[in-house]
């Protein structure tokens, strides 16, 4: 088996859409109200999946987490210690929930946290100084 990408479970399309695609600059062809959109960043495959819909189509209910999660990341890489810096301050500034400021850890990347507007974590990290 061969992973080609992976999926985020959504409420609301249009809000999870327009964060990826205008905050994040995620590639995203399809219209803001699909219930599968694809998205492609840095040759990644996301999708996001409309909750309802994957649960009409398997006939099945399931459990989601709610607010701030911390049930998995995303990992973003920037090239320096000061991209990181501007990430945050850049996407903090249209509309995404700073969690963790930019923070050089003992392991030598200066990393920060931020979370979509349905609540999932993404990490913006470099191990680069310069």
């Amino acid at each position: 088996m061969k992973l080609d990408g992976f999926g985020i479970m959504v409420d609301d399309m249009g809000v999870m859409v327009r964060f990826y695609r205008d905050v994040l600059g995620f590639g995203i062809t399809e219209d803001d109200e699909t219930t599968n959109v694809f998205l492609e960043k840095d040759g990644t495959l996301f999708l996001l999946y409309r909750k309802t819909d994957l649960e009409e189509l398997t006939g099945s209910k399931f459990s989601y987490c709610k607010g701030i999660n911390g049930h998995y990341e995303i990992a973003l890489s920037v090239d320096n210690y000061a991209a990181v810096d501007k990430a945050y301050a850049d996407v903090t500034a249209a509309g995404a929930k700073g969690i963790m400021p930019p923070t050089t850890e003992p392991w030598g990347q200066r990393t920060c946290y931020i979370a979509d507007p349905e609540g999932n974590l993404i990490e913006i990290g470099s191990f680069n100084k310069d």
